[in-house]
């Protein structure tokens, strides 16, 4: 008998569980405002970038072909090597690897163009002489902006409002740190405490033992660092997911910190390593670019396989009658509910129990159409015009049934989390074979690695995969 089946049955009784952040509406979710997430040494970073390569091209003229080349070269490659990024340490020394890196290579990239292009070579000097003086310039300016930022760090206290989320005596060691040392650019606001250790007495800040995300928005927190007093410490996890969906940022101090090296994504807080954590994907620019070209494929998909659904639809009406759609409700983004569309492959009978019946395998209600259906995953088909209205993605973790949902969150770790983003046709847990009467528990950790690790490339891959899953399971 598999974990689903000891798990999930109508007549269970869910045990009692804390709120979780996906158990609020979401309009009590908000962002933060966008001038107030804008980092001012990041934008000054940027202004002497570009005000370095108007003054190269100025004084070089290697011509408008030429100044187009150098201003994308450098701006990718320094993109690239995030030397703009917002950082807590603001050194010069610790960022002139990272920042010579990515001026190389742009000097690279406009080398190679010149060749590939055939250009003259006076021209590709031309723009080398941009890129060597724009390196020169540049990196003479950006001492000055890391001291101006300390400067405005400590003096102005333009620093970013914290709550630290940890064991007390982890976390009463960060509050004062970022006490003592302006200069790293953190105000701490709030401590909530998730191990036994009391905080230490005498902190100037407040203590957090109710809900996160109303201390957050309270205390006008834009950052949430995270102290998990063992590996195990769920209400970090919480915590983190609960700042990810407020759009604040997220460090976290690992275990063994004091062996954690230097390394992408690890920044310094005084002897602390902090690592940053991705943000919400839906919080990108690039989620907008996933929304358009799901939008797109499924609405051609829709036209383009028509024919096929109405084939199907005709088979369902001979074999069982009308109605040929199903509709049923799911949990979307949040919480929130939609109705699902699918061809219907069970025959109708008197009492509806889809809401509350797990699976329908070896029902006799089944017919050969939908068995075909079923197995052809054919009768997924007409939930494309549920992507088209926006209830869900191409990619995505697959959207359940509210009572189901309620009964996994209350038996299996962040079952919850997966309703961070939007449900989907298909997911990273279908195309490693978790598929009807599978573990939900395998089913929540592939969902939520999906959304820690999204990727417009990763959803690529996961199509991929599907059409290769379908064509196999057709062969077998």
């Amino acid at each position: 008998m598999t974990e689903l089946r000891d798990t999930v049955v109508a007549e269970a009784v869910p045990a009692p569980r804390r709120a979780r952040p996906g158990d609020r509406p979401r309009a009590a979710v908000r962002a933060r405002p966008l001038l107030a997430r804008v980092n001012a040494v990041a934008v000054l970073l940027v202004a002497v970038d570009a005000a370095a390569w108007l003054t190269a091209v100025l004084r070089t003229g290697p011509g408008p072909a030429g100044a187009a080349v150098t201003a994308v070269a450098l701006a990718g490659a320094r993109v690239a090597g995030r030397v703009h990024r917002r950082r807590l340490w603001l050194s010069w020394l610790q960022d002139l690897p990272r920042s010579v890196t990515a001026t190389a290579l742009a000097f690279a990239l406009v080398t190679g163009f010149g060749l590939v292009a055939g250009m003259d070579g006076d021209d590709t000097a031309r723009m080398q002489e941009v890129v060597l003086c724009f390196a020169a310039l540049s990196e003479a300016a950006r001492p000055a902006v890391f001291a101006f930022g300390r400067w405005g760090r400590r003096r102005l206290r333009r620093c970013d409002r914290a709550v630290v989320v940890g064991s007390g005596r982890i976390g009463g060691e960060l509050v004062r740190t970022m006490l003592e040392h302006p200069e790293f650019g953190l105000l701490p606001v709030g401590i909530a405490a998730s191990g036994p250790d009391p905080v230490g007495s005498g902190l100037p800040v407040e203590r957090v033992d109710g809900d996160l995300a109303e201390a957050i928005a309270r205390l006008r927190a834009g950052t949430v660092v995270l102290a998990p007093a063992d590996d195990r410490d769920g209400a970090v996890v919480d915590a983190a997911i609960t700042a990810h969906r407020l759009g604040c940022v997220t460090l976290v101090l690992p275990h063994l910190f004091e062996l954690c090296p230097d390394g992408p994504g690890v920044d310094r807080l005084r002897s602390y390593p902090l690592v940053w954590l991705g943000g919400a994907p839906t919080r990108r620019p690039s989620w907008w670019v996933k929304r358009a070209v799901e939008t797109t494929l499924a609405a051609a998909a829709l036209v383009v396989l028509a024919p096929v659904i109405a084939v199907c639809a005709l088979a369902v009406a001979v074999e069982s009658g009308f109605p040929v759609f199903f509709r049923q409700v799911r949990v979307g983004m949040d919480g929130g509910t939609f109705v699902l569309f699918k061809l219907r492959s069970v025959r109708q009978a008197a009492v509806d129990d889809s809401q509350t019946r797990w699976s329908v395998a070896g029902d006799r209600r089944v017919g050969p159409v939908g068995r075909f259906l079923r197995r052809s995953s054919l009768d997924e088909l007409p939930q494309l015009w549920n992507v088209v209205r926006g209830d869900m993605s191409l990619v995505g973790p697959r959207p359940e049934r509210p009572v189901f949902v309620h009964e996994f969150s209350a038996v299996h770790d962040l079952y919850w989390a997966r309703h961070r983003v939007p449900t989907g046709l298909t997911g990273l847990a279908q195309v490693h074979g978790l598929r009807g009467d599978t573990s939900i528990a395998d089913r929540a950790r592939y969902d939520n690695y999906y959304i820690a690790n999204w990727s417009l490339w990763l959803d690529v891959k996961i199509i991929i995969l599907t059409v290769g899953e379908l064509l196999c399971r057709r062969q077998r």
